[in-house]
């Protein structure tokens, strides 16, 4: 099967200063691009609109055959960090960087790797000052946490913002399904308990189930499963910095990443409809216990027809920490639309140890309280 032509999008996503032509960066939280040089501002072209309705959604027959239009691809350099197989896409003539995930340094790799293009990005709305100041709060909330750690991370280092890659799914579902409605009655019935070290008979009242054979239909329309599309992060980083409000969702521009970071997918499209089969599966499931009713559900099978699937590729903002301290990486992410932080959870042994002693303190000093006031 012959592969489609790839377009060549200019994925070095440098915009120059129209006053100066230093690079300029976007600013989280408004819709311009601004020059930390000379301090010129630039509008981002709104020739694409804002909003979802601007967003195409793709045949997902399409994407899983490879089958899509050369303009729905693009050809990016990029580097595999050995780590933790963050794919990072390489702007301007960088020679080596540090992972934004890890911390751990890498060399580039001149090569290009095609991808499907991002069909849509929510904008950064959280500025580096403000991810720091939500980290170092999660951070003073955590108990045990080591002081150094925590002093470390505060000192102004710098944050990364990252485009993270994630596909969405749409689907209409129908459903059959087979199984038996539980409905809970109770009897009085004579039982033999154990009171004071000696057996009693008693009445009491004891929950039976009486089962009823069910079949029937249920359908649902699924919008928007959003799948992580990475493994630099574990999974459950991700879904503690949800929910993500798509409705922020904009046309894919370029501009959007001056002076951030881009990740590359490496869940890919077949991979990641498979985990939102999963996630549909586990909602049907629920719809179809809701249907059948009843105290208690015993689903035996269920049959679902898939129609009119469709996906996107897109792209939401994180800021990142990757602190090594002591020997150790510690890693932190903040959700950079909605301040929400998720990160390693470092232990002091010193603090552990110094709170189990200050707790036996405490209970030998009250059970010595106790025996005097006995005596």
């Amino acid at each position: 099967m012959a592969l489609p032509k790839v377009s060549r999008d200019k994925t070095e996503h440098h915009t120059p200063c129209e006053a100066c032509g230093a690079d300029l960066r976007f600013a989280p939280g408004q819709e311009k691009l601004v020059c930390d040089h000379c301090g010129h501002e630039q509008a981002i072209p709104r020739a694409l609109g804002r909003g979802r309705s601007g967003l195409a959604e793709l045949p997902l027959a399409a994407g899983l055959a490879a089958r899509l239009p050369a303009a729905a691809m693009q050809e990016s350099r990029t580097l595999t960090c050995s780590n933790c197989a963050a794919l990072i896409e390489i702007t301007g003539a960088n020679h080596a960087v540090q992972c934004p995930f890890c911390a751990t340094p890498v060399v580039i790799d001149t090569g290009l790797t095609r991808q499907i293009k991002p069909q849509g990005l929510v904008p950064f709305a959280l500025t580096e000052a403000q991810a720091h100041a939500a980290l170092g709060k999660w951070l003073s909330g955590l108990w045990f946490a080591p002081s150094g750690l925590t002093q470390y991370a505060r000192k102004g280092r710098r944050m990364t913002g990252v485009y993270a890659p994630f596909w969405t799914f749409d689907a209409e579902t129908r459903s059959h399904y087979s199984g038996a409605r539980g409905d809970a009655y109770y009897e009085t019935e004579q039982v033999r308990v154990e009171v004071n070290g000696k057996m009693e008979t008693r009445s009491q009242q004891v929950r039976h189930v009486r089962w009823t054979p069910v079949a029937g239909r249920v359908a649902r329309d699924f919008d928007d499963v959003v799948i992580y599309a990475s493994r630099s992060l574990p999974p459950a980083y991700m879904a503690a910095l949800q929910p993500w409000d798509l409705s922020a969702l904009t046309p894919y521009h370029p501009d959007y990443l001056a002076g951030f970071e881009a990740e590359g997918y490496t869940v890919d499209l077949s991979d990641g409809h498979g985990q939102a089969r999963t996630e549909m599966a586990r909602v049907i499931d629920m719809d179809v216990r809701r249907d059948i009713g009843g105290d208690e559900q015993r689903v035996a099978s269920i049959d679902t027809d898939f129609s009119a699937e469709t996906f996107k590729h897109i792209l939401l903002p994180i800021w990142t920490a990757a602190y090594r301290y002591r020997d150790r990486s510690y890693r932190f992410v903040v959700n950079a639309q909605t301040g929400q932080v998720r990160g390693d959870r470092p232990w002091s042994a010193w603090k552990i140890a110094f709170a189990v002693a200050l707790a036996a303190l405490a209970l030998g000093l009250g059970l010595w309280l106790y025996n005097i006031q006995q005596h």
